[in-house]
């Protein structure tokens, strides 16, 4: 809009249109004579309308920045040469129940999604699941891996999460040729690889597997509490909660619960 540009008419503009035109469309951008006029301006609203831009900037100049540092491992691997860095990480080592899930994931060059964090630092209800369709959205591939219960028992937990990371590499349509993994490596994978302790949190293709190995096993619990009612799957998810271990002890473990773990053990054999 023209009055946009010229400043000497923005006093001339009711308070309720210049809100609909700075703040509306969530814009950041605004040049900075517009915003001293509306600085300038005798009336409040204005005022706060310039105070609230600023401060938007700023939080998304913070957003850009963060968003920056969180690709600096897959700038540095880029500058070198590769193409296709696949992050990697798993959800469900703690759980009593269900399997543990991986996820990998391709995302193109220089992709900022805002807002993508470590799944475990996104608490507000959808965020993780709104999170899940802008990375699959964005990304080049993904894919996700599962170890069972039962493989579970049977390799130990460290290495079930391993065999669920392995797979979810495999299961990628396009050829990687680095992994970024959180915290550990992952046998068997011919391409180079990383494992970047709290890998989650400084890498964003490892974040955006974080996003979606939780959204993933969060709603397989949320299938298992249908097919094992009683257990309170949908709610806590299979981790340890007293709800979860008053229900072990009334009804034993299920056909989904780790008969390797103590607390499943003890009243298995009870």
């Amino acid at each position: 809009m023209e009055s946009m540009n010229k400043t000497e008419n923005l006093s001339l503009i009711s308070i309720s249109e210049l809100r609909k035109l700075f703040l509306s469309d969530g814009a950041t951008l605004l040049p900075e004579e517009v915003l001293t006029a509306l600085e300038n301006d005798s009336r409040s609203g204005a005022r706060k309308i310039a105070l609230t831009f600023r401060r938007r900037s700023e939080k998304e100049q913070r957003e850009n920045a963060r968003l920056e540092n969180l690709l600096c491992f897959e700038k540095s691997l880029w500058s070198e040469g590769f193409q296709a860095i696949a992050g990697v990480d798993e959800a469900g080592m703690g759980p009593l129940a269900g399997p543990v899930v991986a996820a990998a994931v391709i995302l193109p060059r220089n992709c900022k999604i805002r807002g993508l964090d470590d799944s475990k630092k996104i608490t507000r209800p959808g965020e993780r699941e709104k999170l899940e369709k802008m990375i699959k959205k964005e990304a080049c591939c993904t894919a996700v891996g599962l170890a069972e219960p039962g493989e579970i028992d049977n390799l130990n937990i460290y290495n079930a999460g391993l065999l669920a990371m392995r797979r979810s590499v495999e299961g990628l349509n396009i050829l990687h040729d680095y992994i970024l993994a959180d915290s550990r490596t992952i046998p068997g994978c011919s391409c180079p690889q990383r494992g970047l302790v709290h890998g989650d949190a400084l890498s964003m293709s490892i974040a955006a597997a974080s996003i979606l190995a939780k959204t993933r096993r969060d709603r397989i619990m949320v299938e298992l509490d249908d097919r094992y009612p009683g257990y309170g799957f949908a709610k806590h998810k299979g981790y340890p909660t007293m709800e979860h271990i008053d229900a072990l002890r009334r009804f034993g473990p299920s056909p989904v619960h780790r008969l390797t773990y103590a607390p499943v053990r003890r009243f298995g054999n009870a």
